[in-house]
């Protein structure tokens, strides 16, 4: 693919899930041939783009609060272009530019591959300024199946939107209805990712496990599993509706399916579960994990949890607590219920005080807290596959991943990197683990 050599500054702003990280990769590759190469500062930056999350209140009023300082960056650079891009936009894009009119542009997550018509029309007057629909086929036949990788893995979007209509959650109206990527350019684009040196992919999607292609998520990871030199796959986030037994039957099957799985349960509380229209239970989620460890003992369960819910009474919050300890998590996230504009549980009666849900977050924190530490722990004396990534903080020292996905530090040659080596874990952390080599290396 042939593109111009870098004549002007890029800087994208990344908040939220690993599909916006995606999404930014994707930004840059389409912007390349425009001359745009990466910076990693606004100061300077001729287009700057925030890459934007709607999921929580805070996140929003971030992107607020990073207009402010850009419209100032903005004064000081004759010429810099500003684009809000992401969920953010596709839900507040008229509020976006009546609250901060130094933005030139808004984009939402599926119009992403038309920045370069959007930024020639606002050069130009300003031209459309708003681009947000939701035909995530039309993004992706624009966008090219080749990539340029930063690292030895990557994330690689299979599948976006969702159907389930939690009344929390805003995906659904920033994302849209669930839709999948045909197998055949996912394919092409994990080869050509491999080919580049990627060892690792993390399939993504709102609803990663509701992939429809054919043979469903399990099949694809059969299909993704036979690319030469693609080591390792990993799929994130899942629902517990849409874990079938073809996929349980993978994580046992296939070697290069990492045995980590995150799936979100919310609430211990079947009355929650219920407001939140989940569609499962506490009971039915339990099982569903004991299914899966029966077929892949060794496998690491994370998950998300969301305290003070409107109705959440205490005892629903213990409810929650049970739950934890007695599924046991490797890791987790854990957050208070944010209000949503246009989500139903919005406008439900029986809202938390802050102060409560507070307390609640703090409790389940420890105990998740004191569960990660104790499984990181319990690696201390064992062996481990590790893929070193980069370069550490420290002279001689590799970070790398585990199968289990977390960080692991060892001292090691930089021409490890990329290498999948045996690392004997010696020390623990709440998020990383530390070990040696090993085996001696010639």
């Amino acid at each position: 693919m042939s593109e111009t050599a870098p004549t002007k500054r890029l800087y994208i702003k990344t908040y939220g899930c690993q599909m916006n990280v995606y999404d930014s990769e994707r930004m840059a590759d389409v912007l390349a041939p425009l001359g745009y190469g990466m910076t990693d500062s606004p100061e300077g930056a001729d287009l700057v783009v925030l890459n934007t999350c709607h999921i929580r209140e805070k996140a929003t009023e971030k992107v607020y609060s990073e207009l402010g300082q850009l419209k100032r960056l903005k004064a000081e650079k004759a010429g810099m272009t500003i684009a809000v891009a992401g969920c953010v936009a596709q839900a507040e894009g008229e509020e976006i530019m009546r609250r901060q009119p130094a933005v030139d542009l808004v984009v939402g997550p599926q119009a992403y591959h038309q920045l370069p018509e959007l930024i020639a029309r606002a050069h130009r007057a300003r031209g459309e300024r708003l681009a947000a629909d939701f035909a995530p086929e039309e993004k992706f036949d624009a966008l090219s199946t080749e990539r340029r990788p930063s690292g030895v893995t990557a994330f690689l979007t299979v599948q976006e939107g969702c159907d389930k209509f939690c009344t929390f959650c805003v995906v659904p109206y920033t994302r849209g209805g669930e839709w999948s990527r045909p197998p055949d350019a996912i394919e092409a684009e994990a080869r050509g990712l491999a080919e580049q040196g990627v060892r690792e992919v993390t399939l993504l999607g709102q609803n990663v496990n509701a992939y429809a292609g054919e043979g469903g998520l399990a099949g694809l990871v059969r299909r993704l599993a036979k690319i030469p030199g693609l080591d390792r796959i990993r799929y994130t986030t899942s629902h517990p509706r849409d874990m079938d037994e073809a996929l349980i039957a993978a994580h046992a099957e296939v070697p290069e399916l990492m045995p980590y799985l995150h799936l979100p349960v919310q609430a211990g509380s079947d009355k929650v579960l219920r407001a939140m229209n989940r569609a499962h239970t506490a009971e039915s989620y339990v099982r569903l994990i004991e299914k899966i460890r029966a077929a892949r003992p060794d496998i690491a369960i994370s998950g998300d949890f969301i305290v003070g819910f409107p109705g959440e009474r205490d005892a629903d919050f213990e409810a929650t607590l049970s739950l934890v300890r007695e599924v046991g998590y490797a890791s987790a996230f854990s957050f208070k219920y944010s209000r949503r504009p246009g989500t139903p549980a919005a406008a439900m009666p029986g809202q938390v005080a802050e102060e409560v849900k507070e307390e609640r977050l703090h409790r389940l924190q420890n105990l998740l807290d004191e569960q990660q530490r104790a499984f990181n722990g319990a690696q201390a004396g064992k062996t481990l596959p590790v893929l070193f990534e980069k370069t550490g903080r420290h002279a001689g020292q590799l970070i790398g991943r585990s199968p289990y996905l977390q960080a692991v530090h060892a001292t090691a040659p930089d021409r490890l990197i990329g290498e999948i080596v045996s690392v004997r874990i010696e020390s623990s952390a709440r998020n990383s683990l530390a070990g040696t080599l090993a085996l001696e290396l010639a």
